[in-house]
């Protein structure tokens, strides 16, 4: 059992460069109990690409979920701004 929700969805844009990424990851057990990281990423309004890692024990995800996490945010990828209605 996950004992708090992991979720995160970042974007990185830059005009100048017609970039236009996004980045998902989050944490949920599987049928088996056991405990999976999900990743999707890609460009942004594109299916884009889906990677998932078992683990037998939820710290072992989370460390994953950090280190990667820190990695975007080095590349400059940033919570989407909210858009005013």
């Amino acid at each position: 059992m996950i004992a708090q929700p992991y979720h995160l969805y970042v974007e990185r844009t830059d005009v100048a460069k017609n970039m236009a990424r996004y980045y998902a990851m989050s944490i949920e057990p599987n049928l088996f109990g056991d405990v999976c990281l999900l990743r999707k990423w890609g460009r942004i309004g594109a299916k884009g690409q889906t990677m998932i890692h078992h683990f037998g024990r939820e710290e072992e995800a989370v460390r994953l979920f950090l280190d990667l996490l820190r990695q975007k945010r080095k590349r400059g990828y940033r919570p989407r701004a909210s858009v005013a209605s």
